[in-house]
């Protein structure tokens, strides 16, 4: 029995001591980590970082801000290692760290001569972020996807415009706006179809007037038309079928192609039959 105790007391106590040793192993090699760029003044960091983005080592630079902005808070770099390094997040894939130093960055530096840039990154993470893996490598129709990402986008850039309209990234930021909001239309012809589907014909017709009231101009206009003109049908509201119907005529007398579906070529046949645009 006494031998029992004895050896549980020694096992205990090796358990303490080697647990011990690996802790001591972790510390020092996290010390040895933080030491790595112990000779580094504020130009160093800079230079190697700027390099770094420069070669699109992004992961590398983003040590790299992150190790200079910790050590030099208010140096001569402060601002510029801010931005660069929100940049540096989106280039490595990471939007949520990118939006946070560019909001920080807005806030902190409201009259930096950059901050025309940081709306204009602002914008272009907020849209991004919303785009998975399979959508950049996949002929999908991006309309039939969430478009929270690219309504953020546009209020960004409309903001850009409003604060900054003379700033040299107007021009790229209106083609920006153009293509983000006949996205936006479409996205909600594929709801108002949705809707159709499923046979409810008010709330179709209901997002089709939401269409003509705040998308003019963008080319979900005439499907909306059609679309109403058919759920009126439906209803049996022949008077105002009639109405939409007249309306389209008139504004597009040559007519318009039908919305590209899945049903357009093979590879759009399977991503719908794997059911990833329901």
């Amino acid at each position: 029995m006494r031998f029992l105790l004895i050896k549980t007391l020694l096992i205990c106590c090796l358990t303490i001591f080697l647990s011990g040793c690996e802790t001591l192993g972790i510390n020092q090699g996290s010390s040895t980590a933080e030491d790595k760029y112990a000779g580094y003044n504020e130009a160093q960091f800079h230079k190697e970082a700027k390099e770094a983005l420069r070669e699109e080592r992004y992961q590398k630079a983003v040590e790299l801000y992150e190790a200079l902005e910790a050590r030099y808070p208010f140096g001569n770099y402060s601002a510029q290692t801010q931005l660069d390094l929100a940049y540096g997040y989106y280039k490595n894939g990471d939007a949520e760290a990118s939006l946070a130093a560019t909001e920080r960055f807005i806030k902190i530096n409201p009259r930096n001569p950059s901050i025309d840039y940081a709306y204009y990154l602002k914008g272009l993470v907020s849209y991004n972020r919303s785009i998975g893996l399979m959508d950049r490598f996949l002929p999908t129709d991006s309309s039939q996807r969430d478009v929270n990402g690219a309504q953020e986008a546009y209020h960004v850039y409309q903001e850009l415009i409003r604060r900054f309209p003379n700033s040299k990234y107007v021009p790229d930021v209106k083609q920006r706006m153009i293509a983000l909001k006949n996205n936006i239309a479409m996205h909600e012809i594929h709801v108002a179809n949705y809707y159709f589907k499923r046979k409810a014909y008010v709330a179709a017709i209901s997002r089709c007037n939401l269409i003509l009231k705040d998308y003019q101009r963008t080319p979900a206009i005439p499907y909306a038309l059609q679309l109403m003109e058919e759920a009126y049908t439906e209803l049996g509201l022949t008077n105002l079928a009639k109405d939409a119907k007249q309306v389209f005529t008139t504004n597009y007398p040559k007519g318009v192609p039908e919305l590209q579906d899945s049903k357009k070529s093979f590879v759009y046949d399977v991503w719908d039959f794997i059911g990833f645009d329901e």
